[in-house]
């Protein structure tokens, strides 16, 4: 795929596409099907997945800034916590997830 960008006017720019003939001519049944140019379609599309990155890059970083959060709340509630980091197995998280009775072993 090959892009090139003319400026157009305030605030708009235009964006060159090359595509594949069989995809071009899917996109315009599709563009036709919703009642849109190909212009329109493809501005709708891009502007679909800017929102969509801009949701996961805010999600992410609410995500983060919880796990510092209860890291930090666990290491004021037990200053020995921090110093034994990760210790719990894949099968003892799926067993609280399942409410399954826990078999924990001594670390190695």
């Amino acid at each position: 795929m090959r892009t090139t960008r003319n400026t157009v006017g305030v605030g708009e720019q235009n964006l060159t596409v090359q595509l594949d003939l069989e995809t071009v001519r899917r996109a315009e049944v599709i563009a036709a099907e919703r009642g849109l140019s190909m212009s329109a379609l493809v501005s709708q599309l891009i502007e679909q997945l800017i929102a969509a990155d801009e949701r996961y890059k805010r999600s992410r970083e609410a995500a983060l800034r919880m796990v510092a959060d209860v890291s930090r709340h666990v290491s004021e509630q037990d200053p020995a916590a921090e110093d034994l980091g990760n210790t719990w197995t894949q099968e003892e998280l799926y067993d609280e997830r399942l409410a399954r009775p826990r078999t924990r072993s001594a670390p190695s």
